[in-house]
């Protein structure tokens, strides 16, 4: 029996080979003529007026907070509020920074609640952190409307949302920071690597600093000087070593390519799991907010006995996923805030099989096994 993964990344080999073949050749492999040719892409297809390419999507959240932290004078142990039910790299960066995470909780989507955001804040609340499960944008535009009235930062920790529009315009613009991820798994795959879309030319700037270790000068743009001392810059302050490269620049064009004609390929996935599913007594697929065109980076369902039903799952070849585990099950976020509907979903939540390689058979598989097995 063929087994159907949670996640089978698809690449066009030829194209992209191409494309790093040419990094190869031109010597240029590091931060160079790709990674500039693939932010001007992805502007242009997103209309986000800046971006800057990046090693991976975790050093895109931990500098986005280093740099609103430096930028508005946040002070050691002021709050972001957060989310439980994501990868824990997002909580992570808020760390990093010797910044608090504040857990709310989640609503229908398992985004945050604005309900919920709106009681955790405090004093010491600095910026939100939204997460778009699964591509959805949730209760985003209400998110997004509190930070304005409260005077806080919107971080949107899209790594599940490229390809999502709402309202017509693809996702970004609402935050004061968006990252997308570009993690091989991701709807645009490419190794590892990420994206950094500030508002402003400023910020954008100082991203690129920040990503060079303070260096106000990257080696591809001294080269490309006409200044006849190449080899002087200045160091501004510590940064870090965050920025991509033109090889997954290069395979990322590639995928870009087919952004579009993939994420409208998972949406029908997503319909035939809608039709295979409906009316299945004991399975609660997780709903998308009505105000987007999501990316489908997750379809999700809930269901009593989860572990039990994964197992039976994975005993019929089928190997789905949990996105994700509240966090406050872990050690080092046990101290937060009770969230129920995170911990709820938690114990229930299933990620079915999602990619570009399934077909309508595959699909009808898993509804088939997966009401069999939740029937008992």
């Amino acid at each position: 029996m063929k087994p159907i993964h949670l996640f089978v990344p698809t690449f066009r080999v030829e194209e992209c080979l191409d494309e790093v073949r040419e990094c190869l050749e031109k010597g240029w492999p590091g931060l160079g003529f790709k990674t500039a040719a693939f932010e001007e892409a992805w502007k242009a297809h997103t209309g986000l007026p800046y971006a800057h390419f990046l090693s991976s999507a975790t050093a895109g959240l931990h500098l986005a907070i280093r740099m609103l932290k430096e930028r508005y004078r946040w002070q050691d142990g002021d709050e972001i509020i957060s989310t439980p039910l994501t990868f824990v790299s997002g909580n992570h960066a808020i760390l990093y920074e010797r910044l608090r995470p504040v857990f709310a909780d989640v609503d229908e989507y398992l985004c945050l609640d604005p309900s919920s955001v709106a009681e955790r804040i405090t004093p010491r609340t600095r910026a939100i952190n939204f997460v778009g499960l699964g591509g959805n944008t949730g209760r985003l535009a209400d998110i997004t409307r509190l930070c304005r009235e409260r005077g806080l930062k919107l971080i949107l920790d899209a790594a599940h949302m490229t390809g999502t529009r709402m309202q017509g315009r693809h996702v970004g613009g609402e935050g004061d920071v968006s990252v997308f991820s570009f993690h091989a798994v991701k709807n645009l795959p490419t190794a590892d690597a990420g994206m950094i879309c500030f508002p402003d030319a400023d910020a954008d700037a100082a991203a690129r600093r920040w990503t060079w270790l303070g260096i106000d000068k990257d080696t591809f743009a001294r080269t490309n000087s006409d200044s006849s001392y190449k080899w002087y810059y200045d160091v501004q302050h510590v940064g870090f070593k965050y920025h991509g490269n033109s090889i997954m620049a290069g395979i990322g064009l590639v995928s870009l390519k087919y952004l579009e004609q993939d994420n409208a390929y998972r949406r029908q996935i997503a319909d035939w799991y809608d039709e295979g599913l409906a009316g299945a007594a004991g399975i609660e697929a997780v709903p998308m907010s009505l105000d987007c065109e999501p990316a489908r980076h997750l379809y999700q369902v809930q269901v009593d006995r989860r572990d039990d039903v994964m197992v039976a799952l994975n005993q019929a070849q089928i190997f789905p996923g949990v996105h994700y585990r509240d966090n406050t099950l872990y050690g080092m976020y046990a101290d937060q805030p009770p969230c129920p509907r995170a911990r709820r979903a938690s114990e229930r939540i299933i990620s079915l099989p999602l990619h570009v390689r399934l077909d309508r058979g595959d699909v009808a598989r898993v509804c088939d096994t997966l009401r069999s097995v939740v029937r008992g």
